[in-house]
């Protein structure tokens, strides 16, 4: 007779869920090989073109840097596009960052997972010469990435976590500044003041918060001081906060303003579940779609006394809290202060852009093998 409709039906939705996953192991599978397969003629080839062109960084130092730039954003464009391809996409709140992307400006993000330095890359391709002209503060275990030897190249710190190296890092990251911020006609620097991820820190951040008698915060984490002090102090004119300023030499011979602006960023994840880099690799995670909210400070409002810049920190953090917590209960952000709705911009990359750089990644991988093989026939 057959078996009975309910347990046809319970055989039916196990096959097709069987069928999802094993479509699922599959196209992970074939996403991974992918990102395998373009690391290997991406960076490789990255770092090949530096080599060759180091005549140049002596003859022209600006020009190189720039070449440099463009790769870097290349780089991180094919990251994007992991993410991108799987449905991972962004929509951008709050102040439009494009209006200052040729300025100077620190830039602070709250921290949840891997996944938010992908987001990053991501949604500050379209902001002009941004990408190529920034410099990351990163957790020293990234430099032993397959990545690693890119940002070593560009130019970007690597911070030890830990109180017993607090100091030293700090003056290592001032002297960072001082050799290769301005040099290397750097615009943007990128940190993530809480020091680690959410999960890691909530726990000491809300005992500390108690012990202090500072609001309770569930979202974010209180932030470290050190390191956006160092980066006032050193990258700020003197006549925008009345404080000297160690990079002073090096910001007149490249005539630039010193640092103008603080973007206070914060990311926002559905149901406050963070996309870590496996996920933006493997793509196994349903399309998802990253809130990322912008505000701007000018940095002549950021005081420059320790004590009050801690507190002017700590504000950022509590509203952050405030935008996050809003968020998960209504799915957007607030509307900015004197406004009745919130609006927001669906940030987009070019197909067509991407599978051109991808493009030209393969093509440098192919070239610099056929090269290698020639000398080596040549020679042997």
């Amino acid at each position: 007779d057959g078996p009975e409709p309910s347990a046809a039906k319970s055989m039916a939705m196990t096959l097709e869920q069987a069928q999802r996953v094993g479509y699922t192991c599959l196209k992970a599978l074939l996403r991974f090989a992918f990102m395998v397969a373009n690391n290997l003629v991406a960076i490789p080839s990255y770092v090949l073109y530096l080599i060759v062109l180091q005549p140049l960084r002596i003859l022209d130092s600006k020009s190189f840097w720039y070449i440099e730039g463009v790769l870097f954003k290349w780089l991180l464009a094919m990251v994007a596009s992991w993410g991108w391809w799987a449905g991972y996409t962004v929509m951008e709140w709050g102040d439009d960052v494009k209006a200052v992307s040729e300025d100077e400006a620190m830039v602070l993000v709250n921290h949840q997972a891997t996944g938010d330095v992908c987001t990053l890359m991501m949604c500050l391709q379209d902001k002009g010469t941004v990408v190529r002209q920034m410099m990351w503060l990163m957790d020293h275990i990234f430099k032993y990435t397959n990545f690693g030897i890119v940002s070593l190249i560009h130019g970007d710190f690597f911070i030890r976590q830990g109180r017993t190296h607090r100091e030293q890092q700090l003056v290592l990251l001032k002297e960072h500044l001082e050799k290769y911020y301005r040099s290397r006609n750097r615009k943007w620097i990128v940190l993530f003041p809480e020091g680690g991820f959410l999960r890691k820190r909530r726990e000491t951040s809300q005992a500390f918060a108690k012990k202090n008698n500072l609001p309770f915060l569930k979202h974010v984490t209180l932030p470290r001081i050190g390191a956006t002090q160092v980066i006032l102090k050193t990258l700020v004119a003197p006549q925008e906060n009345g404080t000297p300023s160690g990079g002073d030499a090096v910001r007149k011979e490249s005539n630039s303003k010193g640092l103008q602006w603080v973007i206070d960023t914060t990311i926002a994840y559905p149901k406050a579940e963070p996309i870590d880099i496996q996920t933006w690799i493997l793509g196994y995670r349903q399309p998802t779609v990253t809130h990322v909210h912008y505000r701007i400070f000018p940095v002549k409002d950021v005081p420059a006394e320790p004590e009050a810049l801690t507190n002017w920190l700590y504000q950022r953090f509590i509203e952050k809290e405030d935008l996050l917590t809003h968020f998960y209960e209504t799915g957007a952000f607030p509307p900015p202060e004197g406004q009745t709705k919130a609006i927001s911009r669906e940030m987009t990359l070019s197909n067509l852009w991407l599978i051109a750089i991808q493009s030209f990644a393969f093509l440098s991988g192919g070239m610099w093998y056929c090269l290698f093989q020639y000398l080596y026939h040549c020679l042997f």
